[in-house]
């Protein structure tokens, strides 16, 4: 679980004449990630690709434009087939030429189409104006331009031109046609010329007859023709797709297969009579494929485990030290290991079923390496708890829960959703449970009152998020508690990574690099929560766990045992002092300023780059901090809404919704002054309508932030602060020679 599957390295051996029969088998068994030849042996070559390679990889390239084209996709395949490779030639070539022959007539119409369109862009503006074009041109000594520009200006250029004897303006402010007679002396360019620096664009005349009217109503015409001819291309394009698309995908498939077993050869190393192949499998299955080959070929290939990955210092363990002699010319020189070349392993993540779902999380930083921990578990442990912490709502809980199930329920061929539906489900019903823990729905403290109080008999839920002036106490102790999270979040990403350090390297090396950390980090804890100076420390860390924090009075009559630890700081545990100098007095160095002190000295000597770092022992626990911040702004919202919507008062300290009653009432009860705010919901009809569309936007802006802020807070302290510990990454995939098929079969 913590470790991905072992691989071996296997060596697939045998006469040439045979290759084919191999690449059959192997690449039906699904199980061989084959290694590329590199060209490091002698008398050997890499492999050239069966007879039908090109063609099947020039036909595969058809089937995915043709797919392209007519936009198919998985959701339009059909029951799988058998596609033979006469049926394959013939009916590809007979939807090809279908397709090209109507895309082909869609591209042309559309294009004429845009012509059209561009046309009547062009003549709306003549349109406007409301001259013939034939009046517009062809003159001989009177100059016209049309354009668009400011009225004023254009006739105030004109007025002043020296080139001009006489003018006329047509049109309105948006487009202006100008006539103009030039002076004898003036050349054909007198006009343009004084319309320069009037922010006149000039437009070009079309060539036609017509009224421009007339001509933008044959243009529409001809426009509604080709929009008609393009529909019904577009139709017979969509009847073809239906038609197709089963047939294309399950072709995409026998083709890809084709192509995959065809270019086999280019990963192997070959002779004129033999061939090699090597590749990873998962240890567990090389009885299997040995056993299968055999049965397929027989004794003309052999099939060798020549290396079985582990996690020791060494990086692999090697079962067989050489290949021997094949008789196939492959030979260990001097019984040496012979491998095509020292490839790092896939990485195939051995997680049971609930965890599945959290390796894309994991993997959305990067893929574990072979020799490193597989962090997908402890994910699976603590992003659920930190998002159920943060949000904590019976109502929201079950709407995350039910869209975390349409999720994974619905999108069985989309991994990626499925997954990010697993998660939301798990994420949902932490929320739920600290929903009721809360005692809250919808910010609504309804469990609490029917609940808790009216069955279970506590005056208060067994915890609260502390908002009300009467449970502040509760704010800071999630404050405190966020720290202690982070403690032990991080123990673990420093535990892990002293033990991979332990078996990739030595003790003495991990000791340095993680033990140290360990040393730092637990012993400036331990002093911030011990008795030493404690005067001088905030009082809530020795409160929040002795019974007198957090936990209501009446509560700890119930559940004592939980709130009331009786602790109230580690001892001392002070050595000796040493004076301060500058400001006076002494400092109290005890036992866990020393441990942490230690843990610097040893980071110091092993890691001496790092050591400028040693804060971060600090800082990375308060930024734990964050999941009760978190907590408190989402419980805040929440509470924000339910005020404006119902209303609510204060009674001894706490905050009440006006449920069940109104304003009056608490005034009678309580006075004036203990109300909040009165409350859309009794405010008149209008305003009650107006406080149902805030109680519905509300709440869904709640449960949507809920994701963008406490989702996104919990991956980043997965991301940065926990993985950051102890984990790289950059594994790589496990691709297997072979597929997976959908569309075909071979029965």
């Amino acid at each position: 679980m913590l470790r991905p599957e072992q691989m071996s390295k296997v060596s697939v051996t045998g006469s040439k004449q045979y290759m084919d029969d191999v690449i059959e088998t192997v690449h039906g068994l699904n199980l061989m990630d084959v290694t590329d030849y590199d060209g490091s042996w002698e008398s050997f070559e890499q492999g050239n690709p069966i007879d039908g390679a090109e063609e099947a990889s020039d036909k595969l390239v058809t089937v995915r434009s043709i797919e392209s084209i007519l936009d198919v996709d998985t959701d339009d395949a059909g029951p799988s087939r058998i596609v033979t490779d006469d049926a394959l030639e013939r009916e590809l070539e007979d939807v090809r030429s279908r397709v090209n022959e109507l895309d082909d007539k869609r591209d042309e119409l559309r294009t004429e189409l845009r012509e059209v369109e561009e046309q009547i862009d062009a003549m709306s503006p003549f349109a406007t104006l409301g001259i013939d074009l034939d009046l517009l041109s062809g003159y001989d000594t009177l100059q016209v331009e049309v354009g668009r520009g400011k009225y004023d200006a254009v006739d105030d250029a004109l007025s002043h031109a020296d080139g001009i004897r006489q003018y006329e303006l047509f049109g309105d402010g948006s487009v202006l046609a100008v006539f103009a007679y030039p002076r004898d002396t003036a050349d054909s360019d007198t006009l343009a010329d004084a319309l320069v620096g009037t922010e006149f664009a000039t437009l070009e005349v079309p060539e036609a007859d017509a009224s421009p009217e007339e001509y933008v109503r044959e243009l529409e015409h001809r426009r509604q023709q080709l929009q008609s001819e393009l529909n019904t291309v577009e139709d017979q394009l969509e009847e073809l797709k239906l038609d197709a698309a089963g047939f294309l995908l399950a072709a995409e498939e026998k083709l890809a297969i084709d192509v995959q077993k065809t270019e086999a050869p280019l990963s192997f190393a070959t002779t004129k009579n033999a061939f090699v192949a090597e590749g990873w499998i998962p240890t567990t299955k090389f009885g299997e494929f040995a056993s299968a080959l055999e049965a397929d070929v027989g004794s003309h290939v052999e099939v060798e485990e020549l290396e079985r990955a582990s996690f020791n210092s060494s990086g692999h363990e090697a079962v067989r030290e050489s290949v021997g002699d094949t008789g196939s010319g492959v030979a260990a020189d001097g019984g040496t290991d012979v491998v095509m070349q020292k490839d790092d392993p896939p990485v195939v993540q051995d997680n049971p079923g609930a965890v599945k779902p959290f390796e894309i999380l994991v993997n959305a930083v990067s893929r574990p390496k072979y020799s490193e921990f597989d962090p997908s578990v402890f994910v699976f442990l603590t992003f659920p708890v930190f998002f159920g912490l943060m949000i904590g709502d019976l109502g929201y809980g079950v709407l995350y829960t039910a869209i975390g199930y349409f999720l994974y329920t619905k999108f069985d061929d989309r991994p990626a959703f499925k997954s990010l539906g697993g998660i939301t489900i798990f994420a949902g019903a932490f929320t739920m449970l600290f929903g009721i823990l809360y005692g809250e729905i919808f910010g609504l403290h309804l469990i609490a009152e029917y609940f808790w109080h009216g069955v279970v008999g506590l005056e208060h839920a067994p915890i609260e998020k502390g908002l009300s002036p009467a449970g502040i106490s509760w704010a800071l102790g999630w404050i405190t508690v966020s720290a202690l999270i982070g403690i032990v979040h991080l123990n673990i990403g420093w535990i892990l990574d002293f033990v991979e350090t332990t078996q990739l390297h030595d003790v003495k090396h991990a000791v340095y690099e993680s033990g140290s950390w360990l040393l730092m980090m637990n012993g400036l804890w331990v002093w911030i929560f011990s008795r030493s100076l404690a005067a001088q420390k905030p009082a809530f860390l020795f409160t929040l766990f002795d019974g007198t924090g957090a936990a209501p009075e009446s509560n700890r009559e119930y559940l004592g045992s939980m709130f009331d630890l009786g602790f109230n700081g580690f001892p001392a545990m002070e050595l000796f002092s040493v004076p301060l100098p500058v400001i006076g007095g002494q400092f109290p160095i005890s036992v866990p300023l020393l441990v942490f002190f230690l843990g610097l000295a040893l980071l110091i000597i092993g890691e001496p780059a790092e050591a400028v770092e040693f804060l971060n022992v600090l800082v990375n626990v308060l930024s734990y901090a964050r999941i009760g911040a978190v907590l408190l702004a989402k419980a805040g919202m929440a509470l924000a809404v339910n005020l404006l919507v119902f209303g609510a008062y204060q009674h001894e300290g706490e905050i009440h919704f006006m449920l069940d009653y109104g304003p009056q009432y608490v005034i009678n009860e309580y006075g004036a002054e203990a109300i909040m705010f009165e409350g859309l919901f009794h405010g008149g009809a209008a305003l009650f309508v107006v406080g149902v569309l805030v109680l519905l936007l509300g709440h869904a802006l709640v449960l949507v932030l809920g994701i963008t802020s406490a989702g996104l807070q919990a991956v980043r302290l997965e991301y940065v602060e926990f993985f950051g510990k102890f984990y790289e990454g950059g594994g790589r995939e496990y691709e297997p020679l072979g597929y997976d098929r959908r569309y075909t079969t071979e029965d």
